[in-house]
């Protein structure tokens, strides 16, 4: 029994034993082994060096250089609506008609009581003439007679006012009205708007006052007419500064031939200032953001512990000016020529190895336009 025992157990250590050697040669092989971590793979672009002109960017409303809702002058019947939604009219053309029947058999009435008046004038002038009248009388007379006609006169006025017309050249749009209805005297009948060319009425900061004139490029950009730009120019620049905001109201004006742009539409502008300046450019995929401060990686030879040279990346700090389309001015922290990482900057640390990989580059286009925007 002592002899199965002292067997069992020898060979209980020889297992231990055996294993142990094996996790021991295991362990030494695992150490002698290089726990370098692979390079990680980035994309990389150059901090380029490039020449662009300021712009201002504001937000702005599109505003007919005429425009007003037509309202009626005198209360009455509408008898006649002479223009269709949406027509074309010229100045003095007639928009809506009001019933003036009353008027006209009043202004009949007073035009025969000017052809009486006249008659009686003319003939208390010839009397006049014979002495057989006194002047007294003939004046009577006379003033009878300019009476009658400057009743004649406020009759034809009155009629005209009841005949709506367009004050300017422009496009009516749908009509608050129809035939038969009675409406009072201020009542809105319709929009005309002359829409060629039109105002952009936007607001800058007073800080910009200085880079602003008469006549710099404005361009329009508008959600509803996706991948296009329209083109206008600064017209009016307000005499004082909004109190309450510190903003100055600006006015530039954009041609608008096929009539496609509307009052009213919501406009991003973009003023391009004349003075050019040089400035370094990285893709906006390059800023690794941060509440401490902004940095870029750059991909240089760097130089381990050993002595050893490997690709590697240096956190670069940088303070960031303007943005235009998938780029970002650099300020301060780059020269220009560097190459820079572009993708994957999150996970990169300072002196980590990386390897290049350009075959997918992200945008670094300054006027993108998105498929789908």
């Amino acid at each position: 029994m002592l002899k199965r025992f002292l067997i069992v157990f020898i060979g209980f250590i020889l297992v231990v034993a055996v294993l142990g050697f094996v996790k021991f040669t295991q362990i030494q092989e695992m150490s002698s082994m290089d726990n370098t971590p692979p390079p990680a793979s980035v994309t990389t672009a150059e901090a380029r060096v490039d020449t662009w002109h300021p712009v201002i960017r504001a937000i702005g409303t599109l505003a007919p250089i005429q425009g007003v809702t037509v309202s009626a002058d005198s209360d009455g019947t509408v008898v006649r609506i002479a223009v269709e939604n949406g027509a074309n009219v010229q100045a003095g053309d007639l928009l809506v008609e009001i019933d003036t029947s009353v008027e006209q058999a009043q202004l009949e009435a007073a035009k025969a009581r000017e052809v009486l008046a006249g008659i009686q004038r003319e003939r208390t002038s010839e009397l006049l003439g014979r002495n057989t009248v006194s002047q007294a009388e003939f004046d009577t007379a006379a003033a009878q007679h300019n009476q009658a006609v400057a009743e004649v006169a406020g009759l034809e006025a009155l009629i005209e006012r009841k005949r709506v017309r367009a004050p300017f050249a422009g496009r009516v749009g749908i009509r608050l009205i129809n035939e038969g209805q009675y409406i009072g005297r201020g009542q809105a009948l319709m929009s005309l708007q002359q829409a060629d060319p039109m105002y952009v009425n936007f607001f800058v900061p007073q800080r910009q006052l200085p880079s602003l004139g008469i006549g710099q490029r404005v361009d329009l950009t508008i959600d509803a007419f996706p991948g296009r730009t329209f083109e206008g120019s600064l017209s009016a620049i307000n005499t004082e500064v909004d109190a309450a905001t510190r903003n100055i109201a600006t006015q530039a004006t954009v041609a608008n031939p096929g009539e496609q742009l509307r009052a009213g539409m919501f406009v991003q502008v973009e003023v391009t200032l004349p003075e050019a300046e040089r400035v370094v450019v990285v893709p906006a995929t390059a800023i690794a953001y941060a509440s401490y401060g902004n940095a870029v990686y750059v991909v240089e030879t760097m130089t381990d512990a050993e002595g050893r040279s490997y690709l590697g990346v240096r956190q670069q700090p940088v303070r960031l000016g303007t943005t235009r389309g998938d780029l970002v001015v650099v300020e301060e922290g780059l020269q220009g020529g560097e190459q820079i990482a572009t993708a994957g900057v999150f996970k990169l640390r300072n002196g980590l190895p990386v390897q290049v990989n350009n075959e997918a580059l992200p945008g670094s286009n300054p006027a993108p336009q998105p498929g789908n925007s």
